[in-house]
């Protein structure tokens, strides 16, 4: 199994890249949320990869995060759903996002992404409750947590999340340094976000 791809980007027409690993050229299809981070093409690209093998073929899908890959396979045990849509999922939804919907069982979050319809949304929300927040735990709220939660452990959490999305903890300081005093950890982490994708 190929679980990881480190190489030369080669090409991008989203939603699939090409790396050069060795001479060798990977076909890769990505979400949205990996496709806008990459590099640009000719510089090194490293993606967690997920492969699947399937009777129309052989698929790689690549991956910014190890969570984000986390967060595909889960989708992919849904009954119903595919990598199709699993990756609109991922391109839709952060994985903190996705996360937080499921914790707080928001299908209005899920049918705005394209395909995703109220049955299919609500299926997600019922297989992946449980699920998720023990395949990401670093993004779970934790039992008897709640949205606003104390101001020094919202912080923390917010700090740990943004850290567990493959920020280094320079950035995420600066991110969380706009935050407004008191924010919960939900919002705290949606703001830090935004802050990020500015810079």
């Amino acid at each position: 199994m190929i679980g990881r791809i480190a190489g030369i980007l080669l090409e991008k027409n989203p939603p699939q890249i090409l790396v050069d690993c060795n001479g060798v050229g990977y076909e890769l299809d990505v979400p949205m949320s990996t496709f806008y981070n990459l590099p640009a093409t000719g510089e090194r690209v490293a993606l967690h990869t997920h492969f699947a093998v399937r009777e129309d073929g052989h698929f790689l899908y690549g991956f910014a995060s190890a969570e984000e890959r986390a967060a595909f396979r889960q989708l992919l045990k849904v009954s119903g759903i595919g990598a199709r849509t699993a990756l609109a999922v991922l391109s839709g939804l952060s994985v903190t996002d996705l996360v937080q919907a499921v914790a707080l069982q928001e299908a209005g979050r899920l049918v705005k992404i394209p395909g995703i319809g109220k049955k299919t949304a609500e299926r997600l929300l019922l297989e992946l409750r449980d699920k998720l927040g023990q395949a990401i735990p670093a993004l779970a709220p934790r039992p008897g947590q709640t949205a606003a939660g104390a101001p020094g452990d919202a912080r923390a959490d917010i700090l740990h999340a943004l850290l567990a999305l493959g920020y280094n903890e320079r950035e995420a300081a600066g991110a969380m340094k706009a935050l407004p005093e008191g924010c919960g950890v939900a919002e705290g982490i949606r703001l830090a976000l935004r802050q990020l994708s500015k810079s």
